[in-house]
This record gives structure tokens, sequence and C-alpha cells, in this order.
């Protein structure tokens, strides 16, 4: 068995767009201020790659996904988590269990929390009671606290098939 620890992070656009939103555990929730990032921005995905890269020993999402190949703009994170996936699968393990805490003011995640871990969970081939997802605030302190991003922290474990 192996555990891995993933973290991410991305700031709010500072001007708001009237169709804006922003995508979370591949689910688009409507915000005025989009993340920035050079893929989709989802910072779920990207702390759930970093885990199970992580627990695999094969380095970070940055790695395997640099931010400086145009073959990575704007894509789509879930396509990032299939090829993590596919490597987990050749090296023989499996997600045994994942635990995620998305931290934001905003927007409120409760509405779309249950759609992220049915998407999630079919991406992991991980069973329901097996995935985690919980979203908290901090109570308006730091970066989060002040609405200028989101962050997300993903912890796994991984078992041999």
């Amino acid at each position: 068995m192996r555990i891995g620890h993933g973290y991410d992070a991305h700031r709010f656009a500072k001007e708001p767009e009237s169709d804006g939103f922003i995508t979370l555990g591949g689910v688009q929730i409507p915000y005025p201020y989009p993340l920035l990032a050079h893929s989709d921005g989802d910072v779920l995905v990207h702390a759930l790659c970093d885990a199970i890269l992580g627990a695999l020993a094969l380095g970070d999402i940055g790695r395997h996904f640099p931010d400086t190949d145009a073959r990575y703009h704007d894509i789509n994170s879930l396509d990032l988590l299939d090829q993590v996936v596919h490597k987990m699968r050749e090296q023989q393990y499996q997600l045994h269990n994942a635990d995620m805490t998305i931290i934001a003011q905003a927007p409120k995640m409760a509405p779309y929390l249950d759609r992220m871990r049915d998407i999630l969970s079919q991406h992991c081939h991980l069973p329901l009671d097996c995935l985690n997802i919980k979203a908290t605030t901090t109570e308006k302190m730091g970066f989060t606290g002040r609405k200028e991003g989101i962050a997300a922290h993903v912890v796994i474990l991984l078992q041999s098939c």
C-alpha cells in the first residue's frame, strides 16, 4: 500500500465575466471570476493527480503536464486524470480510497459535491463509498478567505493489484 498527498491552488481573475464559471471535480460551477490557469484550473483534479503521482513516486503534475507545453493549454483536467490513472494501472496499483477537501470562501460548493464525487469515482474506477469530497472556508482568513482563489488537498491510498 502507498499513501499520496496532493495540493493545488489557483487564483481568480481580477475582472468578472458575465458568463463566467470555474471547473472543480469536473463540474462547471457558475461564478463571475474564472480561475487563472494554463489548463481548465480544476484544483481538485490537479491535487488528485499529484496525490496519485506522489504515491507512485513519479513526481508531480507539472513534471508530466508542464504549463510550458501548448498541448495542455485549456485542457480538460479529467483528461490529465485519465492519463495519471493509466500510469497507476501500468504500475499495477489501484486506488483504494480518496479523501478530498476544497478550500474556498466562494462560491458555495455544497450543491455540486455529489456530482463531483460521481464524476471522479468513474474516472478513478473507485466505488462511491471509497471517495469523499468536502468543502470548507477559512473564515475569511488568507487568500481563499479574501476570495482571491481556491485551493484543494487530497489524500489517497493505493494498493497493489
